[in-house]
């Protein structure tokens, strides 16, 4: 199969700020392809797939960024310190420990410490 890489597009009212979040404060390597554009390369990622159902869903589809660290203690401490809104204190959601962080623009990204056994 012809499937080299997958690629995620995050709206926001304030993409220069979102940019600078990733290249500084994550320190994600990046191209610059002009005009504001930086596309960055991620960590190695999953994909999973799940069912729609539930009080949790408005609708059959839906898609998340979730953010992987090893840490979470020390991951949400580095990221406050460095400036980024982290929403709450971890909880234990049973597949793993989770929080949520609020990127300029009202971006919501989950950052979780996964308690299963992940494809990375």
């Amino acid at each position: 199969m012809a499937i080299t890489g997958a690629h995620a597009l995050l709206y926001t009212s304030e993409p220069e700020a979102v940019r600078a979040i990733f290249r500084d404060v994550f320190g994600w390597e990046h191209v610059d392809d002009g005009e504001g554009w930086l596309i960055f390369a991620l960590p190695p990622a999953e994909l999973g797939v799940h069912p729609a159902e539930g009080p949790t869903f408005d609708s059959g589809t839906r898609h998340q960024l979730t953010l992987m660290c090893d840490d979470i203690t020390s991951t949400i401490a580095e990221l406050r310190s460095r400036g980024v809104d982290v929403r709450g204190e971890p909880e234990d959601e049973g597949f793993g420990i989770t929080v949520v962080i609020v990127l300029p623009g009202g971006l919501e990204l989950m950052v979780y410490e996964p308690r299963h056994r992940t494809a990375v």
